[in-house]
């Protein structure tokens, strides 16, 4: 489990391909200090799983699963990506439950700077739609976020100086997709209220 607090900006130094899936090798001084094989890093808030360490960086094996449904398919030697090492159980909890489950992607539509603060405003997947909520929250790209504003087929997230200089979303561009996992808390009830028939299980 995660909190979608990035720890830091690591940086994916080596792709190799293995037939329908692949190994990446990633940069991460932070998030390494204390990882071990089999331990779970988000990138990009995909929950990868460590299979090897070694001098600031480590490697993760990505299935095609993974590499198909999520922005890590579009990963390239140079990209930049967001990395949290799994919540500790004696550990600080800011941001909100993360799964590392990724639901779909989302294109970033318009990107609106302020003074101090940027508005990002993503389509919304018809899917997610009923997850996502004005003042709720989401995870992007492993960044726990609160919805600020809510279209049809939108949502928009404001991001304060620090998450715009110590995340990927500072350098998203137009047209660029996002992972985008909505709040597990919500599926639940969902599955509840369905169950009881106070709602539409699925």
């Amino acid at each position: 489990m995660f909190t979608g607090i990035v720890e830091e900006l690591g940086r994916v130094t080596a792709i190799t391909h293995l037939g329908d899936s692949a190994r990446l090798d990633i940069r991460g001084p932070v998030v390494t200090q204390d990882a071990k094989h089999g331990d779970s890093i988000a990138v990009n808030g995909v929950c990868l799983t460590v299979t090897e360490t070694g001098a600031g960086s480590f490697s993760t094996d990505v299935m095609a699963q993974t590499l198909a449904h999520s922005s890590v398919g579009a990963l390239v030697v140079g990209s930049p990506v967001n990395l949290e090492r799994a919540v500790r159980s004696d550990g600080r909890f800011g941001g909100h439950v993360v799964q590392g489950h990724v639901d779909t992607t989302a294109a970033l539509l318009r990107r609106e700077p302020g003074e101090r603060w940027d508005v990002l405003t993503f389509a919304m997947p018809g899917e997610i739609a009923r997850y996502v909520v004005a003042r709720g929250s989401v995870c992007v790209d492993g960044v726990s976020l609160t919805v600020s504003d809510l279209g049809e087929d939108t949502f928009s997230v404001s991001l304060i100086p620090t998450t715009l200089a110590a995340t990927t979303l500072g350098s998203l561009s137009v047209g660029e997709s996002v992972n985008v996992e909505v709040d597990v808390l919500a599926k639940y009830v969902e599955r509840l209220l369905g169950a009881t028939g106070g709602g539409h299980g699925e």
